[in-house]
């Protein structure tokens, strides 16, 4: 397997896609998943016409530097709660897939979305009008849509929320749908009670990509591996058993536990650690990917 990691493991220091691709590949990462938002899309001129263009200089870079976009993970938002938002949304989710598709990605995680007072079967119907909408598009533009099982939440009983790996599938096969499969993360994973290996091996063949993170089991804090508690020889048991090959991709931005957990205070000078030691952190965070995958004898430059 090949390491991956986002973009997004930059954004708390630069919104300019190029930079982020600078330090990423400063710290050895030559495969990236995009990681598109609202707010990216628009400051790196991905949302008007021309948008192609400035991915051409994206493009460039990466051929530079030898680095290529080998996944990507669609804007978060509330796809199922149809209001003065949804038409926004659904613009920058179809422009985050014309992207992928430009840039050679084959896969965009999509996260499928909950409402309060809806339940799983009314959830399932929302959330399959809601996929419909994307599927053929994304087909057509070669591009497969992946959905996810979320971090585990303290949600009351009128929230329906697909937090495991067995909803994820009952979601899959009830859309029914050829271009609709299934990432699996490995922290939201890490949340629940059952082994890692079991929830992959019950994945099996829906199973196109991963997101690696670690955390305590409790909450939901992306750090890097062994920072956490998740049994990472169950995950590599799993992987192996079902003959899983793709990028191992990361999705370890809060290094250090990040800033979104943090509370402020005062001038806020220890808020956000400088960007020196976020590479060391970066380097770190791959030499430690690459020993679990050395250690199962299925690393990959």
């Amino acid at each position: 397997m090949k390491i991956a990691t986002t973009t997004g493991d930059f954004y708390s220091y630069t919104q300019d896609i190029n930079k982020c691709i600078d330090y990423l590949f400063e710290c050895g990462f030559k495969y990236l998943d995009f990681c598109f938002t609202d707010n990216i899309l628009k400051v790196n001129g991905l949302c008007g016409d021309d948008y192609k263009q400035n991915l051409d200089k994206i493009i460039e870079k990466c051929n530079a530097l030898g680095v290529k976009f080998v996944q990507s993970h669609a804007p978060m938002g509330a796809p199922i709660i149809k209001d003065e938002n949804h038409e926004h949304y659904m613009f920058i989710l179809k422009r985050s897939i014309e992207c992928a598709s430009y840039l050679g990605i084959e896969n965009i995680v999509v996260h499928s979305g909950h409402q309060q007072n809806v339940l799983k079967e009314e959830s399932f119907k929302k959330n399959k009008e809601f996929y419909l909408s994307i599927l053929d598009f994304a087909e057509e533009l070669g591009v497969k849509i992946l959905t996810e099982n979320f971090n585990k939440m303290a949600y009351p009983d009128t929230w329906f929320w697909t937090d495991n790996v067995y909803d994820v599938i009952e979601l899959v096969e009830y859309i029914n749908h050829p271009n609709l499969a299934v990432c699996y993360d490995i922290g939201h994973a890490n949340m629940q009670k059952t082994p890692q290996h079991e929830q992959i091996i019950h994945l099996g063949k829906y199973l196109k990509a991963v997101h690696v993170q670690d955390n305590n089991g409790y909450l939901d804090y992306h750090v890097a591996p062994f920072f956490g508690t998740t049994n990472f020889d169950s995950v590599m048991h799993g992987l192996k058993e079902i003959g899983f090959n793709g990028y191992f991709t990361l999705e370890a931005s809060n290094f250090y536990t990040g800033d979104y957990f943090k509370t402020k205070f005062g001038e806020n000078k220890l808020y956000t650690l400088p960007i020196e030691f976020k590479i060391k952190g970066q380097k770190l965070l791959y030499e430690l990917t690459k020993h679990i995958l050395v250690t199962y004898d299925c690393f990959s430059e």
